[in-house]
Order: C-alpha cells, then sequence, then structure tokens
C-alpha cells in the first residue's frame, strides 16, 4: 500500500506501535477529535517489542538533555480534513523530533506518508468532518473556540504511549531537563 493510500484510509495503527506525545490537558475541552489533546513528537517510534529496559534508559537521558519549554496555542490551522491549533515555538518539538530520528532513523515520522518534511507540530481538535463540510464545519467550531485562546503550557515531559489494538495507553513519561514530569 502507498503513503497516499495508507493516509486515504486513516492512520495505519497497529498494535504495538508506540508514540511520543506531549500531553495538553488544558486544551482537552477544546478537542472534538476520539482523543486527548496533544502534540505528537515522534509518531511511530519503536515497536512496543523492542522497548527494552536499555532503549528506554536511553531515551529518558536523550530527553533529559532538553530543557523544559513552553508552548502558547493562538491561532488555528488547517490541513485537508483537520482542525488544529499551531504551537508557538515550533522550534522545541522539532528539535525533540529531529534528536529523535537521528539516534533512531528507523522511526520514520508518520511512516513517511508526508515525505521528508513530515507534519509542523500540531494539537488536532477535529479530523472527522467529510469532505463535502469539513470547511463550513471547522468555520464555526473555530469562532466556538477563539474565545478560549490563547492557550500556555509549561512542557515539563514527553510521554510514551502504546496502541493495544483497541486505544492508546500510558507507558512512561519522561522528564525534560528542569522538569519533574507531569
Amino acid at each position: 500500500m502507498s503513503g497516499t493510500d495508507e493516509a486515504a484510509q486513516g492512520w495505519p495503527d497497529r498494535p504495538g506501535d508506540t508514540a511520543l506525545t506531549i500531553k495538553v490537558p488544558v486544551a482537552d475541552p477544546l478537542v472534538r477529535a476520539p482523543f486527548p489533546a496533544h502534540v505528537t513528537v515522534l509518531y511511530p517510534f519503536l515497536p512496543e517489542s523492542r522497548l527494552d529496559a536499555d532503549t528506554e534508559a536511553r531515551l529518558g537521558s536523550l530527553l533529559a538533555e532538553h530543557e523544559e519549554f513552553e508552548l502558547t496555542f493562538a491561532e488555528f490551522g488547517r490541513y485537508p480534513g483537520v482542525l488544529y491549533l499551531d504551537p508557538w515555538p515550533h522550534d522545541p518539538v522539532t528539535a525533540l523530533t529531529k534528536r529523535l530520528t537521528a539516534c533512531w532513523p528507523e522511526a520514520v515520522p508518520y511512516r513517511g506518508i508526508f515525505g521528508e518534511t513530515a507534519l509542523a507540530p500540531h494539537l488536532t481538535l477535529a479530523n472527522d468532518a467529510g469532505p463535502d463540510t469539513w470547511r463550513s464545519a471547522y468555520d464555526a467550531l473555530e469562532a466556538e473556540l477563539a474565545p478560549h485562546l490563547p492557550l500556555t503550557v509549561r512542557v515539563r515531559a514527553v510521554d510514551l504511549i502504546v496502541w493495544d489494538g483497541q486505544a492508546w495507553r500510558d507507558r512512561n513519561a519522561y522528564p525534560l531537563h528542569g522538569g519533574s514530569g507531569p
């Protein structure tokens, strides 16, 4: 199946997939998608079967080298069929992704569906409006949610989550330098 075919069918989540994310619980009330508010750092990461104690220790050490940081969500953005909040600045999230993919080059962001550039950091608000309705539906949703912005969060940790075939579940949280975890 080509990357384009996979994208058309939705995310090809597979049991044992993992992802590294930044939880943004303050944005949960704004999200209309079937998952909690988060910014993806790297999806997919390594299959869960490859996460041994050494790999997790290496991951923890690598993330602890990065300073905690703030993200502000003040503007909406859109991909076809997706309404999201644009976290600012992008640089700390992008730096984490680049560092992780340099250490684990087999962890290709979004399985390469979006090519070399991948997607810019974002917090998905809604992704289920049909192709004939998403523009007007998202115009209305933006108008509803705009009074709740901006949101600013302090990022103190990166969370490792695992897809069990039914839902994403927490596996571990890795504090950033200066952070104490979630």
